[in-house]
């Protein structure tokens, strides 16, 4: 089982960097420009890659993670915060982002719906939770490549609780809180992946 936060005692592999890129591309599509934002990575990873270039270019940006590198401290608009989801966002005031990030994080949790109903009480009116999640299609690429070719992170693998189709995640969502009209939910990454837009509309 995985001994801490992505990244954090492995480097990456060319696998790995190659689906971070493709899902930071669809951020970067769908998040809007980032200057002046409150921003929440949740379950960011131990180097926040994401997060941090987020800051840079803007926002303010709370990085979450059972564990985080030190230096995240010392860049400016970066808050750091160690802790487990659902329960590290109890202590997050209500409707205190603009975005927030759940890139490859649910397949991880037991309480997913916890998670998602929390991300939606953190969420402004108007604001966006952008979420990555491995495909059931995935499911069979990302185990040949971590237990047979060694190409992916086995930890992460034996600790994926389920994986998500978007007939599976969009009931989440709408339970969660978000309004149907407000959901976009759809495959990407050659389809070994879902990925899914969900704006906080007013009530």
């Amino acid at each position: 089982m995985r001994s801490g936060s992505f990244g954090q005692h492995r480097r990456d592999t060319l696998v790995d960097r190659f689906g971070i890129w493709l899902s930071e591309r669809q951020v970067r599509r769908f998040s809007g420009e980032p200057v002046g934002i409150d921003l929440l990575d949740a379950g960011c990873g131990f180097h926040a890659r994401l997060g941090s270039a987020m800051a840079l270019r803007g926002a303010r940006v709370t990085c979450l993670d059972t564990a985080l590198a030190p230096e995240l401290g010392a860049l400016a608009g970066v808050t750091r915060i160690q802790g487990l989801l659902p329960d590290a966002l109890d202590g997050l005031a209500p409707a205190s982002f603009d975005r927030v990030l759940a890139l490859s994080v649910l397949e991880h949790l037991w309480q997913p719906g916890a998670a998602l109903a929390g991300f939606h009480r953190l969420l402004r009116p108007g604001g966006r939770l952008l979420i990555n999640v491995p495909s059931w299609r995935g499911k069979r690429w990302l185990e040949f490549s971590a237990f047979r070719l060694g190409l992916s992170p086995a930890e992460e693998m034996d600790d994926h609780k389920t994986y998500y189709d978007p007939r599976d995640l969009w009931p989440l969502l709408v339970q969660a809180g978000f309004r149907p009209s407000g959901i976009r939910c759809f495959r990407h990454k050659f389809g070994l992946n879902t990925f899914a837009v969900c704006e906080k509309t007013s009530i």
